[in-house]
């Protein structure tokens, strides 16, 4: 990692604790920073009432008044219960170890405070669903897509709740975002020293044998156990069959790729991937 900083997405949905126990995890295995955003959508703003056509006279001053007050009060119990929330995610990625967080509250456009802000972070980590994720089209639960196909940075999907990492299913296709995210778990400091396991959904060959064993290579040369699997079906099916054979803690997925997988992450079964599987995912752009 470069920056030294990760980039942790939060609000008062039951994925943020969660989402910051694997921020602390993350921190500690990479020694970075964490920097924690809670951005105060156009939901969280104060309805407008306009009244002017129904009240007259004194009455509509007077009222427009208290309608006013009433705002400010509202804005700034927004602001206060945003507040709470940061300070109780620093509290949560601190409990852990002594690790450096900052947090800032933000009003706002989420992914045009992700486009402003992710440069100077090595990943992003959000929730696989928001606080009013069935309610408001603009949170971070339905935002999910849409940041994948933004960033061009990793992004950790937390899930509801948090087990430390000691064993990863990846998804492999052989295509370049697939060989991007060995890479990246073979060169970083995440993942040193863990079991791997890699999974290719489709028709055995000599080629795709072989940049298997490539790939295994690349990982065992990183510090890392790699497995080989191979199992004819949809990638959906095989990681949910492979993933009940064993006890895993976080599914490793390339962004793009020739095969099926690109619709599990970036396509129309974004969604119901993410809510169906019950691991964390990091994509890696």
């Amino acid at each position: 990692m470069t920056n030294k900083m990760v980039i942790a997405l939060v609000d008062g949905s039951a994925y943020s604790e969660s989402l910051c126990h694997y921020a602390a995890w993350v921190a500690r295995r990479s020694e970075s920073k964490v920097k924690v955003y809670h951005v105060m959508g156009r939901r969280d703003a104060p309805e407008k009432l306009d009244l002017s056509g129904t009240i007259r006279l004194g009455a509509q001053t007077k009222l427009l008044e208290q309608l006013s007050k009433l705002d400010a009060e509202r804005s700034e119990l927004t602001k206060e219960h945003g507040r709470a929330i940061l300070e109780d995610a620093k509290k949560i990625i601190q409990s852990d170890s002594d690790i450096e967080v900052e947090t800032r509250l933000r009003h706002g456009d989420l992914l045009e405070m992700i486009a402003s802000k992710e440069d100077s972070g090595d990943m992003i980590l959000i929730g696989k669903r928001g606080e009013a994720a069935d309610f408001a089209k603009d949170h971070l639960g339905s935002n999910l897509e849409r940041i994948l196909r933004a960033t061009h940075k990793p992004v950790f999907i937390a899930n509801r709740n948090f087990k430390p990492i000691e064993k990863l299913l990846v998804a492999y296709d052989g295509g370049p975002s697939s060989q991007k995210a060995i890479d990246y778990i073979a060169n970083g400091p995440l993942f040193t020293g863990l079991p791997v396991t890699l999974v290719f959904a489709g028709k055995d060959s000599v080629s795709i044998r072989e940049s298997l064993n490539q790939a295994a290579a690349t990982l065992k040369d990183g510090g890392l156990e790699p497995e080989i699997i191979i199992r004819s079906g949809e990638p959906e099916q095989v990681l949910a069959q492979v993933k009940t054979e064993s006890d895993y803690d976080l599914l490793v997925m390339g962004a793009y790729g020739h095969s099926r997988i690109r619709t599990l992450i970036i396509g129309s079964t974004t969604t119901t991937m993410i809510r169906s599987c019950r691991l964390p995912i990091l994509v890696i752009k």
